[in-house]
């Protein structure tokens, strides 16, 4: 029986459709349950942690609530990649710096504990290795405009969770081509 007779166009394909389909399961079940696209559950909880102190909840949510995280991981995965290897820098950095100062995760620090921590990143005034050549200032404010562009920006790219910053500062939500302007 030659190769030819055994397996038809037909079967072929559905042969090729079911081994595609399994590996695609296959990688949802083998790595973690996380929800995240590029962060890992560890780093998510950092990220949040900075994005109530750029943007605290008050009588609004905060970057958290709002969906900062949501927003820079699903760009990350997206068409923010080239900033992939800053992130990944920063965070270990930030992970390792306060294990070393702290003892903690920042995430554990106290309010007043994190922001003078952020504020020494912005100022550009980290001390060690890991915060060479201004990283601290430069992954600082890559971090704040990302959240603001979250709190701020559409909700269609992951942050601005249920039209927040809109609502919040009165504006109807902006005219998306291909869909009728509505008020909030």
């Amino acid at each position: 029986m030659t190769i030819e007779s055994k397996y038809s166009r037909r079967r072929f394909v559905q042969l090729a459709v079911t081994g595609a389909g399994t590996i695609c399961l296959l990688s949802r079940c083998s790595g973690t349950d996380s929800e995240w696209r590029f962060f890992t559950v560890d780093e998510a909880r950092l990220i949040d942690a900075v994005a109530d102190q750029i943007i605290p909840s008050d009588a609004w949510p905060g970057g958290k609530e709002s969906g900062v995280t949501n927003f820079i991981d699903k760009q990350l995965a997206g068409p923010y990649t080239r900033f992939r290897s800053k992130y990944r820098k920063g965070i270990a950095a930030m992970q390792e710096t306060c294990d070393k100062l702290y003892n903690k995760k920042f995430e554990e620090l106290t309010w007043d504990e994190q922001t003078v921590f952020l504020e020494t990143m912005e100022a550009g005034k980290m001390e060690g290795s890991l915060w060479a050549d201004a990283f601290d200032r430069i992954f600082f404010e890559l971090v704040r405009d990302h959240s603001m562009q979250a709190y701020y920006g559409s909700p269609i790219h992951g942050g601005n969770r249920n039209k927040i910053s809109y609502k919040m500062i009165g504006l109807d939500y902006p005219l998306i081509i291909g869909q009728n302007r509505h008020k909030i």
